[in-house]
């Protein structure tokens, strides 16, 4: 089975761990909204940051899978500090789960992804302190001389994301012939799906040297 993957325009965001937030869950919000082809009650959400709405699948499920993975990314980030920036990956696995049969080496179980998608983001460090008393974290204001840079940052990824936004549209619209059949599966979504972030281990060569791999057309090795 061939795996078609999708390499999303890469970002430019930081400074906000808000920010970060906003974005990953309008991605994989609307990538999953997409690939939805069960029981289906749209929400609309309009993003705080940005003059942007996407819809939601409407479940509970997948809203609780999708806060837990960006935080574990935002904590991933805050304890890989970079003194401007560092390029990350999160991807968006659709796989089909086949058994096969057991050996000394292999699982009765075997993943075969059909789809990945690979969000791909320049983080720069985030700037937060936080209270001992209300022990909520805030970020850190980098004064008014720097407000218009920010503005302008901003907006720049605003439109960075819209183009993002037409990228899944047009890749859902044009790659279809790879989808495989719809399997007996209850739920929203009717194929298994993982969403993978960077692992604690990883060292910034170690993400480099997958961003190559990924560029030289073997994004299967991230899985």
């Amino acid at each position: 089975m061939s795996c078609e993957v999708c390499q999303l325009k890469e970002l430019e965001v930081g400074h906000f761990e808000f920010e970060i937030q906003e974005v990953l869950r309008c991605i994989l919000h609307t990538i999953l909204f997409h690939r939805a082809l069960g029981l289906v009650r749209p929400k609309d959400a309009d993003l705080e940051l940005f003059d942007i709405t996407y819809v939601q699948c409407g479940d509970l499920e997948i809203e609780k899978k999708i806060e837990e993975k960006i935080e574990q990314f935002i904590s991933w980030v805050e304890k890989h500090p970079n003194k401007k920036s560092q390029f990350v990956q999160i991807c968006l696995s659709f796989y089909e789960v086949k058994n096969k049969q057991a050996s000394w080496f292999t699982n009765k179980i075997e993943r075969l992804y059909w789809e990945q998608w690979y969000i791909n983001l320049n983080v720069s460090q985030l700037q937060r302190t936080t209270s001992s008393k209300s022990r909520r974290t805030k970020v850190v204001e980098p004064g008014e001389n720097a407000m218009e840079e920010r503005s302008a940052r901003r907006a720049a990824l605003e439109a960075s994301l819209r183009d993002v936004m037409f990228q899944i549209i047009k890749f859902v619209n044009e790659k279809k012939d790879h989808v495989p059949p719809i399997p007996n599966r209850e739920g929203v979504i009717s194929y298994p799906y993982e969403i993978t972030i960077p692992s604690s281990s990883d060292s910034a060569f170690g993400m480099d040297m997958i961003k190559r791999m990924l560029q030289t057309g073997h994004p299967t090795m991230l899985s």
